[in-house]
């Protein structure tokens, strides 16, 4: 029944502007102040790596081995893909422009930030995420979905 109303309800989808415009505010100011602060990955992915260890360590080992083996050696491309995917992020929730994808990547973000052992504002955005990516096209009916929506409808829907 809350999936039904969420997905369909004008009320909802007001609602759920209001939590998109509160996320992608979050992600738009994390991600720009990494974009014109010069932002480096390696500090944060030594800092988890070093969570890693211990008798109750707050980083699983399959992680601290994805963050050693794959993510420190390419830091270089976390150190792009991080503070332009949070603008990116932001930017589709405020605007309302491909809310889904923006939420889905968003909520991607939160959980490898949550993975590697900071909490902070993670738990909070995830929740919100999570009914925004539930309400499906009804989250961005307050926005530019409303728009490039029919649109991808009518040219990529289903054929008969």
């Amino acid at each position: 029944m809350i999936v039904k109303w969420l997905r369909e309800s004008l009320v909802a989808s007001w609602l759920l502007l209001l939590f998109r415009l509160y996320v992608g505010y979050e992600w738009l100011t994390s991600g720009w102040s990494k974009v014109t602060g010069g932002f480096d990955a390696a500090g944060f992915l030594t800092g988890a790596l070093a969570k890693s260890g211990g008798d109750h360590p707050a980083v699983q080992g399959w992680w601290a081995s994805f963050l050693e083996h794959v993510a420190m050696p390419n830091v270089g491309l976390f150190n792009i893909l991080v503070p332009y995917g949070e603008v990116l992020v932001g930017l589709g929730l405020i605007l309302g422009g491909f809310t889904w994808l923006a939420a889905f990547f968003g909520m991607v973000m939160n959980f490898a930030f949550l993975f590697s052992g900071t909490v902070s504002t993670n738990p909070q955005l995830l929740l919100l995420q999570i009914f925004i990516v539930v309400a499906g096209t009804n989250a961005g009916r307050i926005g530019l979905d409303f728009f490039i929506q029919p649109h991808f409808r009518n040219r990529y829907g289903r054929r008969r």
